[in-house]
C-alpha cells in the first residue's frame, strides 16, 4: 500500500531526461545558489557509471573530467529538480557498464573511440522519445530512423 503511494508520488515528479549511459560525454546544467544569486552552471565531462536505483527517482550518474590536471567527479541525481537540462555531446564504444578503469589513466590512454561516423547517425540515436498530448491522453513515439533506401543513397553520395 504504502510503496504504491510512494511510487505515484514519485512518477509525477520525473522529469523527461535523455537516455544515459556509460561513454557519453554529456553537459550538465545545474542550478547552483549563492547567498542571494541563483545561476546555471554548466559540468562537462565523460558518464562512467549509472546506477538506476530501486525507483525511477533513485538513479543517479557519475560524470568524470579532468580540470587542472586532476579528475573531478560529480555524482548527480537524474531526476533533481536543480538540474535543468542534460546534453548529450558525443557517444563512444564502450564494452563495460562502468568505467572505473578511466581513474587511472590519463593522456591519450584516456580517449574513447566514438561510436558514430555521421550526425545523423548521432542525432537519431541520442533524441529522446518525443511526449505528444492528444486530449488528455499523453503518448510516447520514438524517433523515426531513415530508411535503408535513404542510408545506400547517403554513402553512394559520399562515395562519389
Amino acid at each position: 500500500m504504502t510503496s504504491q503511494v510512494l511510487h505515484t508520488q514519485a512518477k509525477k515528479q520525473e522529469k523527461q531526461r535523455p537516455d544515459v549511459k556509460p561513454g557519453y560525454t554529456v553537459r550538465v546544467f545545474e542550478h547552483i545558489r549563492e547567498g542571494e544569486k541563483e545561476r546555471v552552471q554548466i559540468f562537462e565531462g565523460l558518464i562512467i557509471g549509472v546506477h538506476h536505483g530501486h525507483t525511477a527517482m533513485d538513479a543517479t550518474f557519475i560524470v568524470r573530467r579532468i580540470a587542472s590536471g586532476v579528475g573531478v567527479e560529480r555524482v548527480f541525481p537524474l531526476h533533481s529538480p536543480l538540474i535543468e537540462k542534460i546534453e548529450v555531446k558525443k557517444v563512444a564504444k564502450v564494452r563495460r557498464a562502468k568505467l572505473n578503469f578511466l581513474r587511472g589513466r590519463s593522456g591519450k590512454s584516456a580517449r574513447m573511440s566514438e561510436r558514430f561516423t555521421s550526425a545523423d547517425e548521432f542525432a537519431i540515436a541520442v533524441q529522446a522519445p518525443v511526449v505528444a498530448v492528444q486530449e488528455g491522453e499523453v503518448t510516447e513515439t520514438k524517433a523515426e530512423e531513415p530508411k535503408a533506401e535513404e542510408k545506400k543513397a547517403k554513402k553512394a553520395e559520399k562515395k562519389a
